[in-house]
This record gives structure tokens, C-alpha cells and sequence, in this order.
């Protein structure tokens, strides 16, 4: 046993070599362990908003869509979140970062692979998240593309080829075009700025289902004699609840991407970030009633979301004025939109190709306008704008494509006018209820 005056020495410098060590750390960090422990404790907050979001559009996409298709969608949404996780981890991360490389496309190792030591902790990204943040943000940010695919083929595309189209895409188109600038590719020596995904996530997601929906077709019913059918959503509650949870899960969305809990920048964009969501709502109330001559719920639903889709490349770099422009500009093009994909017999869903391909396009746009950054320039986001739809539609076009010639890809017209959830899954999401939309 050691005696009193050791016992005392070993609980007095045990104790001060830890704390010796940590500060040595901290030093050579350059970021004090408080601060490490806040910006990285707020990186892993911003990461299960994220994850709430998955929420949000499964249960948007069920509401707008009709109840016999209801344990369809949420067995979709549920499904890509798992595919997104698993397939980044393996080899997504490894691709959308890939260190140096000839920015274009870079491997930087398959599966996950931690630094060791502090290498991995404080002194990853300077202090502001380890490694293991890093990862699970980011892979948040991979399944949300393939879930705006899901919502633009609702109730007409096979289970199956689904699953397949969105493991394939996920795991490697859109880290591929995400290391063009998150990566810093070719896109990020130019001077292209995307701050947390107008298109990185959302055009590119958009792009994909642009390209499923034209390889699908209408839904039985929509478009006769020339006519456009509505075909309503069967719980507008259950849409509205999936935009609420949407508008909450984009503060971890845009706030996260600050990459630290520093409190001005995370402040400015909640503000932005909401603001536009607001507008949005508010400009598309005041079209559609214009327009359809009645206040349309289901676009100011879209409204908030084309707010947010706007808004999300320059949340950042925009004053909170331009940031009500935006998400203005936003909900009245996802109402036009709509509309136009309507009369050219483009059949969305749930509004998908307005909301994040359009409204996409121009959040990111909007940079090059608003931006109070001297450096970000209009054309330079035009040509990130066309380089990604000129990869993407045709990578997702592509794919549906040889799905359609193999395994095909959409149910039969039985299988559709009876519902997806009995055809595809032998269940209803409404037992012991009577459904009539068929």
C-alpha cells in the first residue's frame, strides 16, 4: 500500500500532467477545449435536425399524396435513410473528400477511417468538430437527394428499382459532384459558392427526379382527353406537421453548415434562413390567390420550402433584406412552376421539381446577385448551375434507363389504380379504414 505523503504526490500530479497534456493540446489546436467542446457539442445538434428532416418529407409526401399509397412512401423514406448512411460511410465520404486530387473525381480510401489521436479530435478542422462530426453532418446532407426523387415518382415507380436507383446515386453521383465543390474541385478553384446545398444537395436531387419522372411517365388518370386531372393528397395535416418539421430541421441544415458554433455567423443565418422561409409562404399565398383565384394550402406549404431552397447557397453572405428578396422571388417561381409542369403533362407529385430544382437553381443564382461577398460572381455560379444538370440528369436519366430495360421500373396499371401499399408491401397504412381514393 503507498503511504500517505505518496498517496498525496500521485492525486496531486496525476491530475496536473492531464491537465498539462490537455492544455498542450489546446495549443497546439489554437482553440481553447471549451470552445472545441461547444462548436462541436452545436455541429452534433445541427446533425439530428438534419435527421429530423427525414421526418419532414416523409410525412409531407404521404400527405400529399393519397392513402393508399401512404406505407409506400414511408417505407421509402425510411429505407434511403439507411442506404444514405451506410453508403457514405463505405464509400461516399471517401469520395466527396478525397484530399488532393484532379478535381474532377478522387477516392480518398473506402470506409471510414479516423485519424488517430488528436488528429482526429481538436486538432481535426482546427478545433471546430472531430472527425466522427464531420462524418455523421455530412452524411445527414447524402440521403436528403435521393429523398427528393422519392416524392416527384410517388405512387407509380417499383419498390425495388427505387431502392437500387438511389443506392447507386447516392453512393456515387453525389458525393462525385460534391467534391467538385464542397470537396475543393474544380468548381471551388473557380470561385463557385454553394454555403449548404441550393445545389449540391437539392438541384442535384432535383436533376434526378426530373429525370425519373420523365422515364416514368404520368400517374393513370392525371392528364385525359387533354385535361389536367387534380389528383389530391389524402391529409393535408400530415403535409402541413412534414413542412413544420422541414422549416426545423433547416436550422441544422443552413446553421450547421457554418462549421462551428461561431455565435454572430450562426445567428446571421437563422435569420436569413427563416426569413426567406416566410417570404416564401407569404408570396406564393398572394400568387396562388391571384392565380387559382382561391388561397391554396398546398403552395404555401412549397412556398416555405422554395424559401428555404433559396435561400440555402448564400445564407450566409446575404443581408437579412436580400434574404426576404430571395425567399420572395422563390415562392412566387414555385407556384408559376407548378403549374407550368402541369401543362406540359410533367406529373410531380408533391412539387418536388418546382421546389428543389428551380427554386434551386435560383438560390444559387442569387449568389452572384445579392452576395456581400466582392468575390462571388453571377457567371461563375451560372456555370456550377449547367455543370451539374449537365452530369447529373444525364447520370440519373441514364440509370433509370437501364433499370426500365432490366428489372423495369414501374408497377402495372393494377398495381396503381389498386395502391401501392397492397401491391408492394401486402399492408395498410390505415387499417380498419375504408380507403375510396382509388
Amino acid at each position: 500500500m503507498l503511504k500517505g505523503q505518496n498517496r498525496f504526490t500521485l492525486l496531486f500530479f496525476i491530475p496536473l500532467a492531464i491537465f498539462l497534456i490537455d492544455v498542450s493540446r489546446v495549443q497546439a489546436a489554437g482553440v481553447s477545449q471549451e470552445m472545441f467542446t461547444v462548436n462541436n457539442t452545436w455541429m452534433l445538434v445541427a446533425t439530428f435536425l438534419v435527421f429530423i428532416m427525414h421526418l419532414g418529407f416523409a410525412t409531407l409526401e404521404a400527405g400529399l399524396t393519397r392513402a393508399k399509397n401512404t406505407t409506400n412512401i414511408l417505407f421509402k423514406n425510411t429505407a434511403i435513410v439507411a442506404i444514405g448512411l451506410l453508403t457514405y460511410a463505405l464509400v461516399g465520404f471517401g469520395l466527396m473528400y478525397p484530399g488532393d486530387f484532379n478535381g474532377f473525381i478522387g477516392l480518398a480510401g473506402v470506409g471510414i477511417s479516423v485519424p488517430p489521436g488528436d488528429a482526429g479530435l481538436i486538432g481535426y478542422a482546427d478545433g471546430a468538430y472531430t472527425y466522427y462530426t464531420d462524418f455523421i453532418f455530412q452524411a445527414m446532407f447524402a440521403a436528403t437527394a435521393a429523398t427528393i426523387v422519392s416524392g416527384a415518382v410517388a405512387e407509380r415507380v417499383k419498390l425495388g428499382s427505387f431502392l437500387i436507383f438511389s443506392t447507386i446515386y447516392v453512393a456515387f453521383v453525389y458525393p462525385i459532384v460534391g467534391s467538385w465543390k464542397w470537396g475543393g474541385g474544380w468548381l471551388d478553384k473557380m470561385g463557385f459558392y454553394d454555403f449548404a446545398g441550393s445545389t449540391l444537395v437539392h438541384s442535384v436531387g432535383g436533376w434526378a427526379a426530373l429525370a425519373g419522372v420523365l422515364i416514368l411517365g404520368p400517374r393513370f388518370g392525371k392528364y385525359v382527353n387533354g385535361k389536367i386531372k387534380p389528383i389530391l393528397g389524402h391529409n393535408l395535416p400530415l403535409a402541413t406537421i412534414g413542412v413544420f418539421l422541414l422549416w426545423l430541421g433547416w436550422f441544422g441544415f443552413n446553421g450547421g453548415s457554418v462549421l462551428s458554433a461561431d455565435p454572430g455567423l450562426v445567428s446571421l443565418v437563422f435569420v436569413t434562413t427563416t426569413l426567406a422561409a416566410a417570404a416564401g409562404v407569404i408570396a406564393a399565398m398572394l400568387t396562388s390567390w391571384m392565380v387559382q383565384k382561391k388561397p391554396d394550402l398546398t403552395m404555401i406549404l412549397n412556398g416555405s420550402l422554395a424559401g428555404l431552397v433559396g435561400i440555402t447557397a448564400s445564407a450566409d453572405s446575404v443581408s437579412v433584406t436580400s434574404s426576404i428578396i430571395i425567399g420572395a422571388v422563390a415562392g412566387v417561381m414555385v407556384v408559376y412552376s407548378v403549374m407550368f409542369f402541369d401543362k406540359i403533362k410533367i406529373d410531380d407529385p408533391v412539387g418536388a421539381l418546382s421546389v428543389h430544382l428551380v427554386c434551386g437553381i435560383w438560390g444559387t443564382l442569387a449568389v452572384g446577385i445579392f452576395s456581400t461577398n466582392p468575390e462571388h460572381s453571377l457567371v461563375v455560379q451560372l456555370v456550377g448551375v449547367l455543370a451539374y444538370g449537365v452530369f447529373c440528369f444525364p447520370a440519373a436519366y441514364g440509370l433509370f434507363f437501364m433499370i426500365k430495360k432490366t428489372i423495369g421500373i414501374r408497377v402495372s396499371e393494377e398495381e396503381e389504380r389498386r395502391g401501392l401499399d397492397f401491391s408492394e408491401h401486402g399492408m395498410d397504412a390505415y387499417s380498419g379504414f375504408q380507403i375510396t381514393d382509388l
